[in-house]
């Protein structure tokens, strides 16, 4: 459990740390989805509740990891970049 939340605060690290690129950030946002999960399934393994929850969990870390692909190819195909620097709000 602890190897968990030593993997969770190292994607944190490395989101806060690698900044520039949007697919590196999303790999670290993936990195951060799986400790997560870990930490969830001994949570459960210990408490010994179901695991239909976790089954939801992953659905939902599929969902973000298709949408953030969809907006590299989005963000690719408009400005031939995938730089966070690129984005703009306006």
């Amino acid at each position: 459990m602890n190897m968990s939340l030593l993997v969770f605060f190292s994607g944190i690290l490395s989101l806060i740390l690698v900044r520039k690129h949007f697919l590196l950030s999303l790999l670290s946002l993936e990195f951060l989805m799986i400790s997560i999960y870990f930490y969830l399934y001994f949570f459960f393994l210990y408490f010994l509740f179901d695991f239909y929850f976790i089954i939801i969990y992953l659905i939902f870390g599929v969902c973000e990891g298709v949408l953030g692909l969809s907006l590299i190819v989005y963000l690719v195909r408009k400005s031939s970049l995938d730089y966070l620097d690129s984005l703009t709000l306006v």
